[in-house]
């Protein structure tokens, strides 16, 4: 039976839908959950003064806990970050069925979190339901979160129901892990679950927006949900890991203006302006495109991060790599396997002894000069020209017009595509390249690989042939290293792209392992700044 009220002089249904904020946990993604002791304390707070229904307070996890983050080792420590409790809110924690936190978790003394929600995989699912039959009978009330829940066949999810069912936990989840879901997609999942799904249980809506439709997928569950009582995910400004998730302010307007006043906007707002936004600063999180191509073949995002952060292939080849991901490997990451997948489509071995002869020739008796793309060669010019005299020049996958090239290094499509050179300068490329260029020297790409991340850096790879082509001495040039700063990493104004500091620092300390390994027994010297530790 629908219940109604009048509102403002229309007609509207009776709100059945309850706000979970999870800030604290989803986005602790973002920034590693290290939020600040006092700044858990004040996001707490507004989301009370907000009317937020239930705030999600973070993860209990089997490690260490620190006063500055929302990943907690005991429900004692939820306890004093919400003390004291405000009537006619639900507080909620999360663990996870692979950490065996469930024995963990005390009787429900009424202090700590209200609700406990348990994420587990499919084949965790015999052990999550003797954990989520202890935790109601420790007297909290279970939301039950399958990962991944769109990724199940009607008959697997229709059995997962039915033990549910049984269970009769406070919520089942909804879980769009991979942001795959259209609203088709909801309304098919939703009756599906609808008419199997016990009444007395919440239905639960959990998505990530690679496909930027959490909110309308979210509007769509409020519509055909009549009889149901819901619970949906938000989370301030969105903030979550990749395109983050359904902004808690957008949903609660939203549920304002359509169905009946409940929630303060400025307490969220206040949020987002005092503690998100210099976080979003430092690093971003919003529709990306690694999501998107992630979301169009279903798989993992981080598959599609990782090929798209090396910054070496177009998104034609991406898309196949991804298309090349086996059906069951697609749900979770296997760094591993992506990276496999990656070097054998790169692979193409060729017989480049006449290439290295060749180059021989060129360099015999001469000092080398390569030239990064680093914006210092353009800072640094008269130093770089001083030094270029009677030397071999080399640039790495771009021209410039300050400097008399001898050759140019190419490595990879992206780059190939979009450089035009003279016929008559040398050209140098790896043999993963898909197009043939006329005239060119060509080595052997697997041959010129390093060890772990950034294995196929460019510098690095010049370094080996170089070397083996019997390089007097290597003067380095525009090998600047990463900075969150995008105008102060490139030259080249079409290389230029947002990156946020974790990326920075991680692809510094990679690089420089790569050209550590490179230039081991090679005479060298850097001519610009650089921030790789060599």
């Amino acid at each position: 039976m629908n219940n109604w009220i009048i509102h403002k002089g229309k007609e509207a249904k009776m709100n059945t839908t309850k706000i979970l904020d999870c800030t604290l946990r989803d986005g602790g993604y973002i920034n590693n959950w290290k939020f600040g002791g006092r700044t858990i304390k004040s996001i707490i707070s507004n989301l009370e003064d907000a009317g937020v229904d239930i705030i999600e307070c973070g993860f209990i996890r089997k490690e260490d806990h620190s006063s500055d983050s929302s990943v907690f080792s005991s429900m004692e420590q939820v306890a004093d970050i919400i003390a004291p409790k405000k009537a006619n809110i639900s507080y909620a924690i999360m663990i996870e069925q692979h950490n065996h936190v469930d024995k963990l978790i005390p009787e429900n003394d009424g202090n700590g979190a209200d609700i406990i929600r348990i994420t587990f995989r499919r084949k965790e699912w015999e052990e999550a339901k003797v954990a989520i039959k202890h935790l109601i009978c420790k007297g909290y009330k279970v939301c039950v979160q399958p990962v991944g829940t769109v990724t199940y066949d009607d008959e697997s999810l229709l059995k997962l129901i039915k033990d549910v069912n049984q269970i009769k936990p406070y919520a089942f989840y909804l879980v769009d892990t991979l942001g795959v879901m259209y609203r088709h997609d909801m309304r098919r999942f939703f009756y599906l679950i609808d008419n199997n799904l016990s009444k007395e249980i919440c239905l639960g809506f959990h998505s990530h927006n690679n496909l930027q439709m959490s909110f309308a997928n979210a509007q769509e569950m409020m519509r055909l949900a009549k009889q149901r009582s819901i619970i949906v995910d938000t989370s301030c400004y969105g903030m979550g890991r990749g395109v983050g998730n359904l902004a808690t302010e957008l949903f609660a307007d939203y549920v304002n203006k359509t169905i009946e006043y409940r929630y303060a906007l400025t307490p969220i707002l206040n949020i987002v302006d005092k503690y998100l936004m210099p976080v979003y600063a430092e690093q971003r999180w919003g529709y990306d495109l690694p999501y998107f191509l992630a979301a169009t073949v279903k798989c993992h995002p981080n598959y599609a991060a990782y090929l798209m952060k090396k910054d070496t292939i177009g998104i034609e080849k991406i898309e196949r790599i991804l298309s090349l991901i086996p059906v069951e490997e697609r749900n979770e990451y296997n760094s591993v396997l992506i990276e496999q997948l990656y070097l054998n489509f790169q692979n193409c071995d060729v017989n480049d002894e006449t290439a290295y002869v060749k180059l021989r020739n060129m360099i015999l008796g001469k000092e080398v000069v390569v030239l990064g793309s680093g914006s210092s060669i353009i800072k640094y010019a008269s130093v770089i020209c001083e030094t270029s005299k009677d030397k071999f020049v080399i640039s790495i996958n771009y021209i410039n017009d300050i400097y008399k090239t001898d050759a140019l290094f190419i490595s990879n499509d992206k780059r190939l595509n979009s450089i035009e050179w003279d016929e008559d300068k040398y050209v140098l490329v790896t043999s993963n390249l898909s197009h043939e260029v006329k005239n060119a020297l060509v080595f052997n790409y697997s041959a010129l690989l390093g060890e772990g991340e950034e294995s196929d850096n460019s510098g690095a790879m010049l370094i080996r042939i170089l070397q083996k082509a019997g390089a007097k001495k290597i003067y380095l040039a525009g090998f600047d290293g990463f900075d969150v700063n995008a105008s102060e990493n490139y030259a080249v104004e079409s290389f230029k792209k947002t990156i946020d500091n974790d990326t920075a620092l991680r692809k510094n300390l990679c690089i420089s392992k790569q050209l550590k390994l490179a230039l081991s027994g090679v005479d060298y010297e850097f001519i610009t700044p650089t921030r790789y530790e060599v």
